[in-house]
């Protein structure tokens, strides 16, 4: 026979217990046995009662769990010497098994003449009724080592300890005695081997167990049933509660309320319903088990008004009721009502416990109510939370989300164990704060402590040192998560992409999502999002179609990522096939995919479309708001974009420094001044918002445009910043629209110094000169412009047409029908000639001959542009062209003669605004 070695027996501490008046106070039926039991002793003499009354008596004890008085009948049955009477010794055995003096238990045990297989079972289940499942299987092993195999009450209590220790090895020999006894028929039996392997993870011998039981009834299935939701496998145990229904088992609360678990698990309403019809059905509704798990199930599945209405019908809810609804509130965000509720409860007279606390700590946090964070921490400081890491971490996450980062430092420093989840919480608080570099800080301070560090750690610190722009920490950040595997993790590799691409290294941008895992959508997303943010939209086209060729569904923010790319590009078509994927996949609804569309279709010249993109999306924001606002001003309808700003102040949307930017750009592109200078100068008395540079900027240019030089230059020298490159661009601009020499020259002289590399400056003082006869000015210019090695921009044009864009500069020959577009031109040159245009050679450059800088003019790359589109675009459709530039003031005028030459409407949008050529005029009204 097989036996077991102890190294030592574990016995657990004697409980000294003295009798006192508390003898009083046990049960009334109790009293009057022991009374009886008392006074029959002084009325008999030495006449003793006989054993069943004895063991009536210890029974009484047993259920009542009265030790005091059970230890007093021992003395008396010791006293006349009925304790070694082995039905007394078992009674006896239980009784101090049951109560957890397992010291008296044991005593009696070992005291045995002989092994006896009751008394060692009453033992086994007093230990394992108590969760002490380490000292059942020991006693288990002694008792088999002493030939005592087991029987149908003993596997049951110590299958119940494997269980509760997850103990297969054990589980797995038990097994074996049970098979080799002959007790794997024993429906007792095989339910407790279903479990045990259950809790062990082992759900295939679980089920091969559960499967080889004759007669199943309620237990066998609730067991399965119970295992599955406890692991989190709802759907199994969803198909095995379905499977006992049509086998005809009717179901007990017990059954219920575990498939109530399930459905709360799997979010499944409709299920949690049936399961509700069948608790009223069954008359199990008062069942509180089942009303608790009723509560939680509807919360989970999405229905708090259920929730609160299955709450509301509990006769007395207790602590577990209150947890459900609580919890529940809170996981909808409906935080107001949890601490609502969370208050009700204290006045109903039930304390709070841990969990309790943690729900009400995350709704104080959600509010950010600073004079209950601290309230909730005296209550915490009541109860004994040492040992509970989570609270603790609650209370950190808490003072994180309220801003009291001071508090929440505090509550980190005071944990006894720190742990990860606490210390994420307090460098979320940091980073979320603006608080970056105490968040960079603290990473650095723990990364190599016992605490460790995941993939939400490096995350977050990414998310600092972006804000920090510290690329630096970045790479640092990015070597530790190569070194230690996590540049794989799609966190990590999403919050690379995003740190490096926003500190605008886009090449290690690239190289963080090569290495992350294959077809992983977020990666993807936002990789393309980093493109379309840098201008780079044929590469975010391009992933997009890797997207579609892994088959892969795209959520909105890849949908409105890629609609910022065609924005960028001026790819109308691809913006339209984007459109299409919005409507495909039922994204119109979603804010950022109509806010996208507004903002794409304004960039894409068809400003009409993007009203229409407007009024479809259901509730808007600032941000449809502004987008909408900034495409009026974009395409010179001024008038449009006031009345579409006044009706968003009607809606009581209050404008933010984005909108008011793009109302000042609406008043420089209609020339509305007056209009301008009454927003401007009532930005912080009625919205309270301070002008920034751009505000300021922005103002300086309309001055700049309308002639008012003196107020411009004035505006220049009280505005509180000093004047950036765009404000003395703007002053250059004026200077040459009004010619003022002085005052173009003083622009330029400041743009040397502040954009040295700019060739804009050079271009623009020539032409000012040249405006004024100032030849010899203007050979100044270039000689200075050769000798600083200043090069000029290339002018760069796109143009779409059939899914593909084009690309042209200044000159180009690279194009296949290049001979075809040449042609067109110079069959454009002269029917512009008879119509009455004469080249602006004045505003070139180049040391060359007139009729060279005429041949230069004619080949910009807006009309190489213009030109393919002419000879490759359907008849009658609008041509629309990016430019790089601001577009020169020939073909500004070219364009004039050849929309009413073709006629056709021509879109040209360069980097102030769009210019739509219709009918031989500009929607600029030539002032731009």
């Amino acid at each position: 026979m097989t036996r077991w070695v102890l190294s030592q027996r574990l016995y657990l501490p004697f409980e000294s217990t003295a009798v006192s008046n508390r003898f009083l106070n046990f049960s009334k039926s109790l009293r009057r046995a022991y009374t009886g039991f008392v006074q029959n002793l002084q009325n008999e003499g030495s006449v003793l009662l006989t054993s069943s009354y004895y063991a009536k008596l210890l029974s009484q004890c047993c259920a009542s769990k009265s030790l005091v008085q059970g230890k007093l009948a021992h003395t008396q049955l010791t006293k006349f010497g009925l304790s070694e009477d082995p039905k007394l010794r078992i009674h006896l055995i239980t009784l101090y098994s049951k109560c957890r003096d397992f010291g008296y238990a044991r005593k009696l045990v070992d005291e045995s003449p002989e092994p006896d297989l009751v008394s060692w079972s009453a033992l086994i289940s007093g230990l394992a009724q108590n969760e002490h499942g380490q000292e059942a299987i020991s006693a288990y092993r002694e008792m088999h080592g002493m030939g005592l195999m087991g029987n149908e009450f003993t596997f049951p209590t110590v299958l119940k300890s494997c269980s509760i220790r997850e103990d297969l090895v054990m589980g797995k020999q038990v097994h074996r005695v049970v098979v080799v006894t002959g007790h794997d028929s024993d429906e007792f039996v095989a339910n407790g081997l279903v479990v045990m392997y259950a809790k062990c993870g082992e759900f295939g011998d679980s089920r091969r167990v559960f499967c080889s039981i004759q007669v199943k009834n309620v237990v066998s299935w609730n067991g399965l049933i119970s295992s599955y939701v406890q692991s989190d496998f709802f759907g199994e145990a969803k198909e095995m509660f379905d499977k006992m229904i049509l086998s005809g088992i009717r179901p007990s609360e017990f059954s219920l309320s575990s498939i109530l678990n399930a459905c709360a698990g799997l979010g499944d309403r409709s299920q949690g319903r049936k399961v509700h019809g069948y608790l009223i059905k069954l008359g199990y509704e008062s069942d509180r088990f089942s009303e608790n798990a009723l509560v939680d199930m509807y919360a989970k599945a999405g229905d708090l008004e259920d929730a609160i209405t299955a709450f509301e019908e509990i006769s007395q809810p207790d602590i577990v009721s209150w947890n459900a609804i609580i919890a529940g509130c809170v996981l909808h965000q409906q935080n107001h009502q949890a601490l609502k509720l969370y208050m009700q409860m204290n006045r109903s007279g039930i304390f709070p416990n841990l969990f309790t606390l943690s729900s009400a700590l995350k709704a104080c946090a959600g509010m950010e109510l600073n004079y209950l964070a601290r309230q909730l921490h005296s209550i915490v400081m009541k109860l004994d939370t040492k040992a509970d890491n989570f609270v603790r971490a609650g209370l950190v996450d808490m003072y994180s989300k309220c801003s009291l980062m001071e508090d929440a430092r505090m509550a980190f420093d005071l944990m006894a164990q720190k742990d990860l989840i606490a210390l994420n919480a307090l460098i979320s608080g940091y980073s979320q704060n603006g608080e970056d570099v105490q968040a960079v800080s603290l990473f650095a301070e723990t990364y190599k402590s016992e605490i460790g560090f995941n993939q939400t750690t490096l995350s977050v610190i990414l998310k600092s040192a972006t804000s920090m722009q510290a690329v630096d920490v970045s790479m640092q950040v990015h070597a530790l998560s190569s070194k230690l595997g996590f540049d794989n993790d799609s966190q990590v590799a999403t919050s690379l992409i995003d740190a490096y691409s926003k500190c605008g290294n886009m090449g290690e941008a690239a190289r963080a999502f090569e290495f992350c895992a294959a077809g992983d959508l977020v990666a993807l997303t936002s990789m393309i999002a980093a493109y379309a943010q840098h201008g780079q939209g044929e590469e975010a086209v391009k992933l997009y179609l890797e997207v579609q060729r892994r088959g892969l569904k795209p959520d909105p923010f890849v949908c409105s990522s890629l609609l910022n790319a065609s924005a960028n590009l001026s790819a109308h078509e691809q913006g339209k096939q984007a459109h299409v994927h919005v409507l495909k996949f039922g994204f119109m609804s979603d804010v950022f995919a109509g806010n996208s569309l507004v903002n794409m279709y304004a960039k894409c010249g068809s400003i009409d479309d993007a009203i229409c993109a407007f009024d479809e999306i259901p509730v808007r924001g600032i941000v449809s708001w502004s987008a909408m606002i900034g495409g009026f001003a974009q395409h010179g309808h001024g008038k449009e974009a006031l009345q579409l700003f006044d009706q968003m102040l009607e809606d009581g949307v209050a404008p933010n420094h984005i909108t008011l930017l793009s109302v000042l750009c609406a008043c420089n592109h209609a020339g509305l001044v007056d209009k301008a200078e009454r927003f401007f100068k009532s930005m912080e008395e009625s919205f309270a918002i301070r002008p920034t540079q751009e505000h300021y900027a922005c103002m300086i240019d309309i001055l700049g445009r309308a002639g008012k030089l003196e107020e411009a230059v004035d505006l220049i020298e009280t505005m509180p910043f000093q004047a950036t490159g765009h404000v003395w661009g703007a002053i250059l601009g004026a200077a040459r629209i009004h010619k003022n020499v002085e005052l173009g020259k003083r622009a330029a002289d400041m743009l040397f110094v502040v954009e040295p590399e700019n060739s804009g400056t050079h271009v623009l003082l020539s032409n000012i000169y040249a405006s004024a006869g100032m030849w010899g000015n203007v050979a100044e210019v270039r000689r200075l412009m050769k000798h600083s090695k200043v090069k000029k921009e290339p002018g760069t044009s796109w143009v779409e047409l059939k899914d593909k864009v084009y690309t042209f500069i200044v000159g180009d020959r690279s194009h296949p029908r290049t001979e075809e577009i040449y042609a067109k031109l110079d069959e454009l040159s002269e029917l512009m000639s008879r119509a009455g245009y004469v080249p602006m050679v004045e505003i070139d450059l180049h040391d060359v001959e007139t009729s060279e800088k005429e041949k230069l003019l004619c080949h910009h790359s807006e009309k190489l542009a213009v030109a393919f589109a002419l000879i490759a675009s359907p008849p009658g459709a609008p041509i629309r062209v990016k430019k790089n530039l601001r577009i020169c003031i020939d073909c500004h005028n070219a364009f004039k003669f050849i929309c009413k030459i073709v006629s056709r409407e021509i879109i040209i949008r360069d980097t102030n605004r769009f210019h739509h050529f219709r009918n031989g005029s500009c929607s600029c009204g030539d002032y731009w």
